[in-house]
């Protein structure tokens, strides 16, 4: 998502409210990411990324709103990640992302998490929720057990590659939102065993699946899945979620903000949550 979603009339209706400091915003731009989920254990599927909605929403002037950061999901040893929370903006709520399988199938969530090794079995990925994320990928078995990749918000995960390559987790979206270029909600890797080569960890913060040991974590507060474990290790944890909310500088400040940071970049005034709290405009 680049910058200007906000359009050429509103920043217009922005400015002409600069002799009007104690003007309200009537509406902000919203980017909310749920937390990732965790990576499967024991030779697992990657963890799949938090759904990622954003847009404009009108906001009550005076009504506090609850803003939600959704938690990390954990990745577990022997049996499927757990999914990440979700976060919320007022109405506004993305799915934390599907658990990474682990013996099993991948889980669905706002992305799902890639499917590991099952008996004999080739196991599919979970599903994602459309407008927020994608579907995990599949593992295989048949003597080998490489895994697939979770779900990020851009593109799915992958299938495992070869009969010793796990997928790859999915792409996330970028966002300027707040005044730098960062990309949220990417995939974990699918794990491997006996040192097969695992999957990579999709841009936007998800996390490497193992080929031996543990799998890589999501990095924290951008969605990310965690990574798949190897053979007898466990799955890394998701990147827990964030929540970021910006509108023109030239509206008056949220009247009252609890854990929300904020700061200004390219006429916008930024609240940014990597903590749940509350805002009120």
């Amino acid at each position: 998502m680049a910058n200007g979603l906000f359009n050429l009339k509103q920043v217009m209706q922005a400015v002409q409210q600069g002799g009007w400091p104690a003007q309200r915003t009537p509406s902000v731009e919203y980017l909310v990411v749920a937390g990732g989920g965790g990576g499967g254990g024991n030779s697992g599927g990657g963890g799949g990324a938090g759904g990622l909605l954003t847009g404009i929403d009108p906001v009550p002037n005076g009504q506090t709103l609850l803003v939600t950061v959704g938690a990390a999901g954990t990745g577990n040893s022997g049996t499927f990640g757990s999914n990440g929370g979700d976060s919320v903006f007022g109405a506004i709520t993305s799915t934390g992302g599907g658990g990474g399988g682990g013996g099993s199938n991948g889980r669905s969530g706002g992305s799902g998490g890639g499917g590991s090794l099952e008996g004999l079995s080739f196991t599919v990925g979970g599903q994602g929720i459309a407008g927020q994320g994608n579907a995990g990928g599949g593992g295989s078995a048949a003597g080998n057990a490489p895994c697939g990749g979770g779900g990020g918000a851009g593109t799915v995960g992958l299938n495992i590659l070869s009969s010793t390559n796990a997928g790859n987790g999915g792409a996330g979206i970028a966002s300027a939102i707040n005044g730098t270029v960062t990309t949220y909600a990417g995939g974990g890797g699918g794990g491997v065993r006996n040192s097969q080569t695992a999957g990579t960890g999709g841009v936007g913060g998800g996390g490497a699946g193992s080929g031996t040991g543990a799998g890589t974590a999501g990095t924290t507060n951008t969605g990310g899945g965690g990574g798949g474990a190897g053979a007898s290790g466990s799955g890394g944890s998701g990147g827990s979620g964030i929540v970021i909310i910006r509108y023109p500088t030239a509206y008056a400040d949220a009247a009252s903000v609890t854990t929300g940071t904020k700061t200004t970049a390219n006429g916008y005034t930024i609240y940014t949550f990597l903590a749940s709290g509350t805002i009120t405009f």
